[in-house]
């Protein structure tokens, strides 16, 4: 069931039938329904099926040119596109690390605001001023991280960086809709930390092993790798929070009935506040649906947190960098 398919009655007795002891025939059934967002709904629908009619013909020859590519690239001396370095451990386990944890902290960096202007009532520019000190920390600790990343095995960084990412995507599951600008804030400074000890150390372990005339073919690669994931990222993060609001509204909205104390005293405190019925019942379903894209946004954070828990393993994966004549890039990490 999706959320703009669905409809919500929600039965609510009436004041007088409630003094007077009337049967349940004289309770007022209400619809909450919102006809725009189901008309947007069939249009992005139909569009989606035009696309993918006209996408239908053009899969056949996009297999082969892969497969043609693929073959290329592995079979050349002098590859446009080294594939072959992904055969070295501390390159794919640095790539993968970077591709996920970068599409995980993109997508969640495009969910907050989003979140903030269209349920918590934020301005683009309050909203801008929750994220803006996640730079703070980054732009103190940058400079120290790449004086001691020869000293310190990357390994240690990257891992320290995922656990403060896991902290703070978690604290961020724990927001609610009476959260102040402070309570948001904070994960966002601490957030900072992370991205300092982020880049840097992942990719050192990337390059390492390589020698200087693979730097730019590896270089290129690992970003490629990572802008990727960071557009997938924030696809999926949102689609994720759509559908995921549709679920938890589907939830919220069966507690809504005749029986339920709490729904009847909401609408009895706007009515008595001069808002008509049909407008208490908007007020109502409006409610429902902050509360429910704000339980999605809560999940998403943390089963981010468990993702990047688990990317400390990946990180693990690769072989130590040793120095050769103090250069970590001559490293033998082996392949």
């Amino acid at each position: 069931m999706t959320r703009c398919d669905r409809r919500f009655v929600v039965a609510v007795k009436s004041p007088d039938a409630a003094k007077h002891g009337r049967a349940a025939g004289d309770a007022r059934v209400a619809e909450l329904s919102d006809d725009g967002a189901v008309n947007r709904h069939a249009v992005v629908q139909r569009r989606l099926r035009r696309v993918d009619h006209q996408l239908l013909p053009q899969r056949p020859p996009a297999v082969v040119g892969f497969a043609a590519f693929m073959i290329w690239e592995l079979t050349e001396r002098h590859p446009v596109v080294d594939l072959r370095l992904f055969q070295r451990r501390n390159f794919w386990t640095s790539t993968v690390a970077m591709s996920v944890a970068y599409g995980t902290f993109f997508g969640n960096l495009v969910l907050l605001p989003l979140w903030l202007q269209q349920y918590m009532g934020y301005t683009a520019t309050m909203a801008g001023m929750v994220l803006a000190p996640v730079g703070l920390l980054a732009i103190l600790l940058s400079p120290l991280v790449g004086r001691n990343i020869t000293k310190v095995d990357p390994r240690v960084f990257a891992t320290v960086s995922f656990a403060i990412f896991a902290v703070v995507l978690y604290m961020r599951s724990k927001f609610n809709t009476d959260a102040d600008f402070r309570t948001l804030m904070v994960p966002t400074i601490l957030q900072g930390a992370a991205v300092a000890v982020f880049f840097i150390p992942l990719v050192s372990l990337s390059l390492s092993g390589l020698s200087p005339d693979r730097f730019p073919a590896a270089s290129g690669l690992f970003n490629f790798a990572r802008i990727t994931a960071g557009s997938f990222g924030t696809s999926i993060a949102t689609t994720m929070w759509d559908r995921g609001a549709s679920l938890h509204h589907a939830q919220l909205a069966e507690h809504i009935s005749p029986f339920d104390a709490n729904a009847l005293q909401s609408l009895d405190k706007l009515r008595a506040g001069g808002v008509g019925q049909q407008q208490s019942y908007q007020m109502l379903n409006r409610l429902i649906d902050q509360q429910a894209f704000m339980l999605s946004a809560n999940d998403i954070f943390f089963m981010s947190a468990l993702l990047f828990l688990g990317l400390i393993g990946v990180v693990w994966l690769a072989r130590p960098i040793r120095s050769e004549a103090g250069n970590p890039a001559a490293a033998a990490a082996g392949d």
